[in-house]
């Protein structure tokens, strides 16, 4: 059976708990918020990291070499913009 209760009631319940269940569950409250959180929070892994770091590298070489032409910092700038 799943009992259902207002917010109100809820928030009553609350207020008439002792200030130490009230702290526990102010506890309890701020560690799922911060584990949610940190869920939707994207990682980047350090192989990614890695493969963009190599990966510059090597336009910086093709472009050292003459084989890539580099961008402006205007292009740089729009490309910026329509990633994010």
């Amino acid at each position: 059976m799943r009992a259902t209760i207002s917010l109100d009631s809820l928030w009553q319940t609350i207020q008439s708990l002792s200030l130490n269940n009230q702290e526990w569950l102010l506890d309890k409250l701020q560690e799922n918020i911060r584990e949610q959180k940190e869920a939707e929070m994207e990682y980047i892994s350090k192989e990614e990291i890695l493969a963009g770091i190599d990966a510059g590298l090597k336009e910086m070489k093709l472009m050292k070499e003459g084989k890539l032409q580099a961008k402006s910092f205007d292009e740089f700038l729009e490309e910026l913009k329509h990633e994010a």
